[in-house]
């Protein structure tokens, strides 16, 4: 570690992105392949639900049960803690307004934000007022940058924090590193020490065993494994203001139980895992699950479903009016059924994100994020 004071400071006092420890963080799961809303949170009371899917449609014995309407999928049972204590809150027919049915198309607008240039979560990193973003203010767990997050100041890419190791010589490169940027004045000053603070941390992290707290199992998947360095990087306090993470496999044409249960499974199990392992720093965390649409209504001939429209996301973290699934129920009569028969979409992802987005520091900027598009915010809290 450099003795050059302007370059050494202490942990407690550490600030790599202008708030430093009183950063809040917004993850972002990504269910890539259009997963099926009504498999993971059933409408049991509507009757169009069980007519159109007789054979692969939630049981009300077998579903978690939620508020007397709708029910939970079985597997999503290890987020039902979460849902009770009103940290998880769920919005059903939601999705976006295109209506190709192309995963490539849908997945592109929804990252996208709309038709415009950039990603919907680099223009609200880029909103921000830090004259600073820091090195890992936005991070993917993954082999490349989500289309999200095109357009911040700074995203940073891996799978581990193995990722960052820096070699045998790593000590004389950081040394020499400090002595170029304490030549420096002004913002590239700053950004070098923060860069190099930020180094010091993960080497810290990546010599010392993680035990995840309050006996949370995290799971072997990539997926879980994602969520697990997520909170290493929480509770490091580098600075992390966003972090993205998919889980994709979700196209279920055929056997759809065979295709979607392991998912679910994982999805359950990293959620709850995640949560159980922040505790109290879920108070500055939220996470919000998305998917580009949904299934088809009806249960197609292979024990599947067709690309469809309304899907479901959830909203899982501090401050959350949870407990509750929000958005217009438009039932499924043949009626009210879009195109070839489709839940429709009554609540646009943009005004799920609007408040999360507010809540972490985009109030007033929103216009910034979402060109284009008249918000209508859903009240997630308090």
């Amino acid at each position: 570690m450099s003795e050059n004071p302007q370059l050494s400071t202490p942990n407690h006092q550490l600030s790599l992105t202008g708030n430093g420890d009183l950063r809040q963080t917004l993850v972002v799961v990504f269910l890539r392949g259009g997963a099926d809303g009504l498999n993971l949170v059933a409408p049991l009371e509507d009757d169009g639900y069980h007519r159109a899917r007789p054979r692969i449609a939630l049981g009300k014995k077998e579903a978690v049960p939620l508020d007397g309407f709708y029910g939970l999928n079985p597997l999503l049972k290890p987020l039902a803690p979460a849902y009770q204590d009103g940290a998880l809150a769920i919005v059903h027919a939601a999705g976006s307004e295109d209506d190709t049915r192309s995963h490539f198309e849908a997945q592109d607008l929804m990252e996208h934000g709309g038709v415009t240039a950039g990603g919907w979560l680099g223009r609200f990193l880029r909103a921000q007022n830090e004259t600073s973003s820091g090195p890992l203010a936005a991070v993917a767990l993954g082999r490349a940058i989500p289309e999200c997050l095109r357009g911040a100041p700074a995203a940073t890419v891996l799978q581990s924090l193995e990722d960052f190791a820096l070699g045998d010589n790593r000590a004389r490169f950081t040394r020499a590193l400090a002595g170029l940027y304490h030549l420096e004045r002004g913002l590239l000053a700053g950004a070098g020490r923060d860069t190099l603070d930020a180094m010091r941390r993960i080497e810290q992290l990546r010599t010392a065993a993680y035990r995840p707290a309050n006996g949370a199992d995290y799971g072997t998947d990539e997926f879980s494994r994602g969520l697990l360095e997520i909170a290493r990087l929480i509770k490091a306090r580098v600075g992390l203001r966003a972090a993205s993470l998919d889980l994709g496999g979700w196209d279920s044409h055929f056997s759809q139980s065979l295709i979607m249960d392991p998912l679910i499974t994982r999805l359950a199990r990293g959620l709850s895992a995640f949560h159980r392992d922040l505790g109290g720093a879920m108070e500055q965390t939220t996470v919000v699950v998305m998917t580009e649409f949904g299934r088809r209504v009806e249960e197609n001939s292979a024990f599947g479903t067709d690309h469809g429209r309304g899907s479901v996301m959830f909203v899982l973290g501090g401050g959350i009016q949870g407990g509750r699934v929000l958005g217009k129920w438009p039932g499924l009569s043949r009626e009210v059924l879009e195109g070839p028969g489709d839940l429709p979409v009554t609540t646009n992802y943009r005004n799920v994100l609007a408040p999360i987005l507010e809540r972490h520091g985009a109030a007033g900027r929103l216009e910034q994020v979402f060109p284009e598009f008249a918000l209508d915010p859903l009240p997630l809290f308090g």
